[in-house]
C-alpha cells in the first residue's frame, strides 16, 4: 500500500512541474508579444511631402516631424501626417460685372499650401480638414466677386489676366493671416447670356475689319511713299548728271579759254583710230576710198565709172 501511494505522490510531483513550465513558457510569450507590440508602437513613419504632428494626451508637443522613422511614446503619443504639399481649391460661382452683366458659370481655381511656420495655429484655430470650408470658400468667392463688380463685362472679357491678377494679390495677404499661401490663382472659364457674348463677337469682327482696312490704308500710303522716293530720286539723279555735265562743259571751256591747244588733246582722246576719209584742203586732196563698184559707161565696155563713198 505504502509503495502504491509513494508511486502516485511521484506522478502529481511530475504533472505539477510540468505545468509549471507549460505556463513559463507562456508567460515568456506573452510578455515577448507585449514587448514586440510596444516596440513597434514606438515608431511612426511619416512620408514624403507630408510633415509629422505629434500629440502627447492631445496636446501637440512637436509640428515638424520630417519624412521618415519617428519616435513615440507608446499609448501617450501620437503622431498626425499633414499633406504640406500643393492642394488645390476649386469652385463655381456666379458674378456681376460694373454694368451689371451676369458672369455665368465663373469657374475659379486656387492653388496653395501651408505655412509650416504656421501649422499649430491652423491645427487648433482652424483644423486641417476645415481649411476649405472656413477660410476658402468664403474669402475666394467674397474677393472675386467684389474685384469683378469692379469693372465692365467687357473689359472683363479683354483683361481677364489683370482682374485674375487682382484678385490673387488680394488673397495673398488676406489668406497669410491665417497660415495659408497663395501659390497661384485662376479664372478658369466665365460665360455671358447669348445676347451680350453676340454683341461682344461683333464688335470683336467690326474691329478686326477695322484693322484690316487701316492695314491697307498704311500699304497704300507706303506704296505712295515709296513712288515718291523713287521720283524724287530720279530726279535728284538727273540734276546730278545735269550739274556734272555743266561742270565738265564749264571746265573744257576754260581749258580751251587757258589752253588753245587743249582741243587737239581732247581729239587725241576721242579718237577712235579710224583714219578719216579726206586728208588734206588743198587743191588735190587725198581721198580714201571705200567700198568700189564698176559701172559700164553706155555704149563702152571697155570703159568704167569708178564710185566712191566720200565723206
Amino acid at each position: 500500500m505504502s509503495e502504491i501511494k509513494f508511486t502516485t505522490n511521484s506522478a502529481s510531483s511530475s504533472g505539477k512541474s510540468g505545468d509549471k513550465k507549460y505556463g513559463k513558457y507562456v508567460g515568456i510569450g506573452v510578455v515577448a508579444v507585449l514587448v514586440l507590440i510596444v516596440l513597434f508602437n514606438c515608431f511612426t513613419i511619416v512620408n514624403e511631402g507630408f510633415i509629422g504632428v505629434k500629440y502627447r494626451f492631445g496636446q501637440i508637443v512637436n509640428d515638424g516631424l520630417t519624412a521618415g522613422l519617428n519616435f513615440r511614446i507608446p499609448f501617450v503619443e501620437e503622431i498626425e501626417q499633414v499633406d504640406i504639399r500643393q492642394q488645390v481649391y476649386s469652385t463655381t460661382t456666379d458674378a456681376y460685372t460694373s454694368d451689371t452683366q451676369t458672369v455665368q458659370e465663373l469657374s475659379l481655381k486656387l492653388n496653395y499650401s501651408y505655412d509650416k511656420s504656421k501649422l499649430s495655429s491652423i491645427i487648433r484655430e482652424v483644423g486641417i480638414s476645415n481649411v476649405e470650408t472656413k477660410l476658402l470658400v468664403q474669402n475666394v468667392a467674397k474677393i472675386t466677386k467684389n474685384e469683378i463688380g469692379k469693372v465692365k463685362a467687357e473689359e472683363l472679357v479683354q483683361s481677364r489676366g489683370d482682374v485674375q491678377q487682382t484678385i490673387e494679390n488680394c488673397l495673398r495677404p488676406i489668406l497669410a493671416q491665417n497660415g495659408i499661401v497663395v501659390e497661384a490663382f485662376a479664372i478658369e472659364n466665365l460665360s455671358f447670356d447669348d445676347a451680350f457674348e453676340s454683341s461682344i463677337q461683333a464688335k470683336v469682327i467690326a474691329a478686326q475689319d477695322a484693322l484690316k482696312m487701316e492695314n491697307k490704308t498704311k500699304e497704300k500710303e507706303e506704296e505712295a511713299k515709296q513712288i515718291v522716293i523713287q521720283a524724287q530720286a530720279e530726279a535728284d539723279s538727273k540734276k546730278l548728271a545735269a550739274e556734272a555735265q555743266a561742270y565738265a562743259i564749264e571746265v573744257v571751256q576754260e581749258k580751251l579759254e587757258n589752253s588753245p591747244n587743249y582741243i587737239e588733246y581732247l581729239k587725241i582722246n576721242n579718237w577712235n583710230g579710224v583714219l578719216p576719209q579726206v586728208i588734206g584742203d588743198g587743191v588735190n586732196p587725198f581721198v580714201s576710198l571705200g567700198t568700189t563698184q564698176s559701172t559700164p559707161k553706155t555704149n563702152n565696155s571697155s570703159d568704167y565709172v569708178v564710185e566712191s563713198n566720200i565723206q
